[in-house]
């Protein structure tokens, strides 16, 4: 606190706020520094729509795993359109996967079904060492 005397009156009591706006923008620009810039979230892996819809290509590489059914009971599972049992579909996603380098699969399921078995799918998925696992919407599988 310093103290000036003038040709007032008395003595005059100022504080002096010069080091305390040095350190506010010192603190200031810490605190940008320490915010780290890089953004935090998801990967998504969006499968793409066909450049030619008129020629279709088959790819063998492609995996799609289809839940078709209603709710949760009595559904039915396919692999590239060969249907399997649910308790087989570990052994046949371990079996494709054993010897791939690129472990991508898309999981496309019916409106009616529970989002319970694509989830139960995804954690075979998993278990299998399926890398990336994409999921079908109405909109992408239509072609917009």
């Amino acid at each position: 606190m310093a103290m000036t005397t003038g040709s007032g009156a008395g003595a005059m009591g100022e504080i002096n706020v010069t080091p305390m706006i040095d350190i506010l923008l010192v603190l200031l620009i810490i605190f940008m520094v320490i915010v780290p810039v890089t953004p935090k979230g998801l990967d998504a892996l969006v499968p793409q729509p066909p450049k030619n819809p008129q020629k279709e290509i088959q790819n063998d590489r492609t995996i799609v795993v289809q839940v078709l059914g209603k709710g949760a009971t009595n559904l039915t599972y396919k692999i590239n359109e060969n249907e399997y049992q649910h308790r087989d579909l570990l052994t046949k996603l371990t079996e494709i996967y054993a010897n791939r380098a690129e472990r991508v699969m898309f999981v496309k399921g019916d409106d009616d079904v529970n989002f319970a078995a694509i989830a139960d799918v995804i954690d075979i998925a998993k278990a299998a060492n399926v890398d990336h696992i994409g999921i079908m919407t109405p909109k992408i599988m239509q072609g917009q």
